[in-house]
């Protein structure tokens, strides 16, 4: 170790050894007559002194073209809104007419909305479903 026998960080108490005047700080090289020469001021990375950068563009053909967003067709946010709200079960009937309706419009256009005229179709399907549990029920009950 050097002159000093203690811990490298510090002792318990809380002091800390005095730092070895002979070694530089990092990033400063000794200078003669026992003074700090300053940090090197170089150019980074070789480029010869005076050079001056290029200006900042892009080259043309950089990066991708504005592309707009993807219309979503209005029937299957119909479909969509009136199979969850059924507004007496004619709702539901409704549901499977604009579902149906925007899948082929989707599909004939290209446009979104896919998954809301499928949600639409089954929560239409499913209005249906309790309509005919209904009736059998009133039927069963009436007899």
């Amino acid at each position: 170790m050097t002159s000093h026998d203690g811990p490298p960080y510090g002792s318990p108490d809380g002091t800390y050894p005095a730092p070895d005047p002979s070694v530089p700080p990092a990033g400063y090289a000794a200078a003669p007559y026992g003074g700090y020469a300053p940090p090197p001021q170089g150019m980074p990375y070789g480029q010869p002194y005076g050079a001056v950068p290029p200006p900042y563009a892009q080259p043309y053909g950089y990066g991708y073209p504005y592309v707009p967003p993807q219309r979503t067709n209005g029937l299957a946010i119909a479909s969509m809104v009136l199979g969850i709200l059924w507004l007496y079960w004619i709702g539901s009937i409704l549901a499977l007419v604009f579902g149906y309706i925007a899948k082929n419009q989707i599909r004939e256009r290209g446009e979104s909305g896919g998954g809301m005229a499928t949600a639409g179709i089954v929560l239409g399907w499913i209005g249906v479903g309790f309509i005919g549990i209904a009736v059998l029920v009133g039927i069963a009950t009436s007899v």
